[in-house]
């Protein structure tokens, strides 16, 4: 029952800025990580951002600085702010969250479906 879907991905100069969305939804009792992750034409997919339930946040190298990581607990949403946007940041990008269910005593990873971001010289 539980889904995250993902809002806000589209096409963008350099430079340029764009804000994605993710949302959980179904039978959840807890959220602990939250994350954003990419990937790239022909190549493996990576970290961009991750947040703790108590806010604590990481980045990759390439995101610091540019990048921020939100989430709001009472919505069950994930935000990836995203400023300074370069061609190397043309990827899909994929919400993840760490859930636990209802009637569960054990958290799993949930992935959005994906959403495009292209980033244009």
């Amino acid at each position: 029952q539980v889904q995250l879907v993902e809002s806000g991905g589209g096409s963008v100069q350099a430079g340029g800025s764009l804000s994605l969305s993710c949302a959980a939804t179904g039978s959840i009792l807890s959220i602990n990580r939250m994350g954003w992750y990419r990937q790239a034409p022909g190549k493996q997919r990576e970290v961009v951002a991750v947040i703790t339930s108590g806010g604590s946040t990481d980045y990759a190298d390439s995101a610091k600085g540019r990048f921020t990581i939100s989430r709001d607990n009472a919505k069950n949403t994930v935000y990836l702010q995203m400023n300074s946007l370069k061609p190397q940041d043309t990827a899909v990008y994929y919400c993840n969250a760490n859930i636990k269910r209802y009637g569960s005593v054990r958290n799993l990873d949930y992935w959005g479906q994906g959403t495009q971001v292209t980033v244009s010289s």
